[in-house]
Order: structure tokens, then C-alpha cells, then sequence
């Protein structure tokens, strides 16, 4: 068999360090859950539309729920308060209205989001785009102009002053008797 040489070093073998974290392994699907084989792209919400790579549609489209275009779109979007993705097949030439856009294939037409536009890498944008947030990743082709709006507030909540105004001690009264600041006489 093999044998080994008296001469030659051989380095002893260190210890492997021990991992601080062990990621755990995926739990398989359930039964009742089709697996997935394509990804999602719009993940805050448990309802979502999908306009897929074959289909084109042409007019206003309105909804509320968010909305993931990998097929054409020519016309409008509106989506309050939802978000939509264009998908890295997904071709759209509409004026966009939404509370987040996120953009990985072409779009020809203005955006205006309440919330977040991004762009990703293989993302092409040309058109104005109106939002509170925006975020353009190196290799991503955007022309156009960017006006960044300050988001919404919310309802305004009002304290109440206390009802001990009886226990607070009175103001100190004011002086009148000199002032700070004396002209001069010349």
C-alpha cells in the first residue's frame, strides 16, 4: 500500500472552529402549500395579483391589492395604499400611482408613490418620479427628474392639560419697573 516518508513534514492537523450560529434547516412544505418555483417580489401583503410574461393589457388598471406586472401594461396603474412590482420581464408604459414601486424590468411613464420607489440593477425608468423615499442601485438606468415629498403626517394626538390646575402655584408676577435696554440721550 502506501507509504509513508520518514523525512517529510506533515503540519498536525488543526481543530476546525466550532460555528457560533448553526442556521437551521428549511422546514419542508406543507402538503396544503403549492411550492413556488418562480420568486415574489412584493411581500407585505398576504394578497397578490400577478400579470404574467404572456399577457398584455391596455387601459386603466385600479385595485386594492398589491400588484406584480412581469407582462406589458400600457395605460394606468393606480394602486392606493398598495404596492406594485415590476417584474425583470415586465414592460409598462403607464403613469404609476402607489404607495410603494419597485421596479426590475422597463417602465416609460411618471411614478408617484406615497411611500418608496426602488430601483433596482436591471431596472430601466424613464419618466418623473414624486415619492417620500427613493432607491437607485448601481447599474439601474433612470432619466428623468425626482421631486421628494415629505411624507404624509398622521393624525396629530392632543394632550390634555391636567385637571390639578388648582395645585400648580400661580404665575410669578411681572415686573414693569425698569427695562434692559436704556436709550441714550445726545
Amino acid at each position: 500500500m502506501w507509504k509513508r516518508k520518514e523525512d517529510e513534514y506533515i503540519p498536525p492537523a488543526e481543530p476546525a472552529p466550532s460555528p457560533s450560529y448553526t442556521p437551521a434547516a428549511p422546514a419542508p412544505p406543507r402538503p396544503s402549500e403549492p411550492v413556488r418555483s418562480e420568486p415574489t417580489y412584493a411581500s407585505h401583503s398576504n394578497e397578490v395579483a400577478t400579470i404574467g410574461k404572456s399577457v398584455v393589457v391596455k387601459g386603466e388598471l385600479s385595485g386594492s391589492e398589491d400588484l406584480i406586472v412581469d407582462g406589458e401594461v400600457e395605460g394606468s396603474i393606480t394602486l392606493r395604499g398598495q404596492s406594485l412590482t415590476v417584474g425583470p420581464n415586465g414592460r409598462v408604459r403607464a403613469n404609476i400611482e402607489a404607495r410603494n414601486v419597485i421596479i426590475h424590468g422597463r417602465v416609460d411613464g411618471n411614478i408617484h408613490a406615497s411611500d418608496r420607489v426602488d430601483l433596482r440593477k436591471s431596472a430601466t425608468l424613464s419618466g418623473d418620479i414624486a415619492t417620500a423615499r427613493i432607491s437607485i442601485e448601481d447599474g439601474a438606468f433612470f432619466k428623468g427628474g425626482i421631486d421628494i415629498q415629505k411624507p404624509e403626517p398622521g393624525p396629530k394626538i392632543e394632550s390634555k392639560p391636567q385637571a390639578s390646575a388648582a395645585a400648580a402655584p400661580p404665575p410669578a408676577p411681572i415686573s414693569t419697573q425698569g427695562t434692559l435696554l436704556e436709550t441714550k440721550k445726545a
